[in-house]
């Protein structure tokens, strides 16, 4: 029989059914198709498989899957879903794995059958051959940075969602507090290289959980003396909660609670954390919670995205920074108040508004240069300068040390359009929505305007409407939108557009707006040019 407590290569590939099963890569096959399993779960196969046609016991099944370790039944319970999952079992008409009601599983597939050793060696040449032959073929490009490969579709990412977290008590105005614990959990978990972080904002919460395999909630309270949290972990696909916790602390032990938060959810997590992984869920931005406090209140002035709310997110960000000197993500919010400082007040010269940004955000960097949020801001404060290399290679630099990170993939498509390659942008934008489903009015802009310069007007509309329908004041929408429209022969549908970014900016004229654009193709800038002239802007 197979030796299932030795799962390394010197195991033997079986048979179950109509799957090869190959322990020592914890993969099944059946003919093209090929399913990565868990250790654990291949483990448990095995356990099964040498006992194939009798039940095994659930005490059984921990002792030989889990030895030396003290679990419940809920790991083999999800293991054994995983295992009915990959094999494409029903539970409620088995082929492969029966539950015996108090007793525990069995395999019903006939007992495992042995690859002969003569079948496997003709296999194994025959793939030497293939793999020799594709080495002779040319090879695509490689594609755009972000896009996603098909190996990276075959990974089984665990993907996991945050959702909003209930804010508890009398307290007025503490809803940026809340926010900012789950904007934290979704920051540090995103760190991790076996998660996908799936977001929850602007969707109903149960429309946000069944996105993700697994979802966390929870409530915060705050008090003057106290701060009580809970969290919980839920399967989606069972609505079993894996993991709860209540966490009680006085103010100053925020971070310390936070730290133990992650770490705790990481571990209840089917996900492997590497040694680095482990020593980045220790690190904190900055351990003053007064000037945590700031800051969550400037991020949420500074997304509003007006005037008025940029300068008082901007005096915030300062303020904090006063508090601690080495507050990175600080440094990085101030710098990106500034960045957009001549978009929202029409600055004449934006230059040295770009050149504080610039400094402000290197600083940040120079603090941390583990923070993803700060390569987002350098390279967001780059684009608008029209340095789009430095802002590409900041925003990889993102992607690194959160493989979740949506604004990084979806501010890199925006600048392959300004490049004038918006081929390479459609797949990052993509990629963007799938990480944050309801990215706000930002994403749909860029895909629509990366489908405008690609001539599909009919997505570039979707798209764009899309985009107006989430922020009906953004001047930029109601710009490609009119040009969209003169483009596609909707001579009527592009004045009116031309009406409304006249009451929006009265003064507004094209080309003194695309002079200050920051976008770097000549063919484009002049395409667009034509196109709004149709609609007499």
């Amino acid at each position: 029989m197979v030796s299932v407590r030795n799962a390394g290569t010197g195991a033997q590939a079986l048979r179950i059914g109509e799957w090869v099963v190959d322990p020592a890569t914890n993969e099944l096959r059946r003919g093209a198709d090929t399913v990565r399993i868990e250790p654990k779960a291949m483990d448990l196969l095995m356990a099964l498989a040498r006992r194939a046609g009798a039940v095994v016991s659930r005490e059984e099944l921990l002792a030989e899957v889990w030895p030396g370790m003290v679990v419940g039944d809920e790991a083999l319970s999800q293991a054994i879903t995983k295992l009915r999952r990959a094999l494409g079992d029903d539970p409620r008409s088995p082929r492969y794995i029966e539950t015996i009601s108090k007793r525990g599983y069995r395999l019903l597939a006939k007992g495992p059958r042995r690859i002969p050793r003569a079948l496997l060696a003709a296999v194994a040449l025959s793939v030497m051959a293939l793999a020799l032959l594709l080495l002779l073929i040319p090879r695509e490009p490689a594609p755009a940075p972000g896009a996603e490969t098909a190996e990276e579709r075959n990974v089984p990412w665990i993907t996991v969602t945050v959702l909003p977290f209930e804010t508890l008590g009398a307290s007025p105005g503490q809803d940026y507090f809340a926010r900012g614990i789950g904007e934290a959990l979704m920051t540090e978990l995103g760190r991790l290289s076996a998660l996908r972080l799936i977001s929850a904002s602007g969707v109903p919460s149960d429309q946000a959980a069944r996105r993700a395999t697994y979802a966390i909630s929870g409530s915060v309270q705050r008090e003057p003396a106290t701060i009580r949290i809970n969290v919980r972990l839920i399967d989606t696909r069972t609505n079993a909660q894996l993991w709860s916790e209540r966490f009680e602390r006085p103010p100053g032990d925020l971070f310390a609670v936070q730290d133990e938060i992650v770490r705790k959810l990481a571990e209840a997590l089917p996900a492997r954390l590497s040694a680095s992984e482990r020593e980045r869920l220790a690190h904190r931005h900055t351990r003053s919670l007064e000037a945590y406090d700031l800051f969550l209140r400037a991020q949420a002035l500074f997304l509003a995205r007006g005037a008025r709310e940029n300068l008082e997110a901007r005096e915030l960000y300062r303020k904090a920074i006063e508090l601690d000197p080495k507050f990175a993500r600080a440094y990085a919010g101030l710098a990106m108040t500034h960045a957009i400082d001549h978009r929202l007040r029409a600055a004449s010269d934006p230059a040295p508004n770009l050149e504080r940004a610039l400094q402000l955000a290197e600083t940040a960097r120079e603090i941390d240069p583990d923070i993803a949020e700060v390569h987002w801001a350098l390279g967001f404060v780059h684009a608008q300068a029209r340095r789009h290399p430095q802002a590409i290679e900041s925003l990889q630099r993102a992607i690194e040390l959160n493989r979740s990170f949506a604004d990084a993939y979806a501010l890199m498509g925006g600048i392959f359009t300004y490049l004038g390659q918006p081929a390479k942008s459609i797949p990052l934008l993509r990629t963007a929505l799938r990480l944050e489903p309801d990215g706000g009015y930002l994403y749909y802009l860029l895909l629509g305007r990366a489908y405008f310069f690609e001539n599909d007007l009919e997505q570039a509309l979707i798209n764009l409407r899309a985009a107006l329908s989430r922020n009906p004041a953004d001047l930029e929408t109601h710009i490609y939108l009119a040009a969209a429209l003169g483009a596609s022969g909707n001579t009527s549908g592009a004045e009116w557009e031309a009406q409304e970014i006249r009451a929006l900016d009265r003064g507004f004229a094209s080309r003194k707006w695309l002079d200050g654009y920051p976008m770097s193709s000549a063919v484009h800038r002049e395409k667009l040019a034509r196109e709004l002239a149709k609609s007499g802007l």
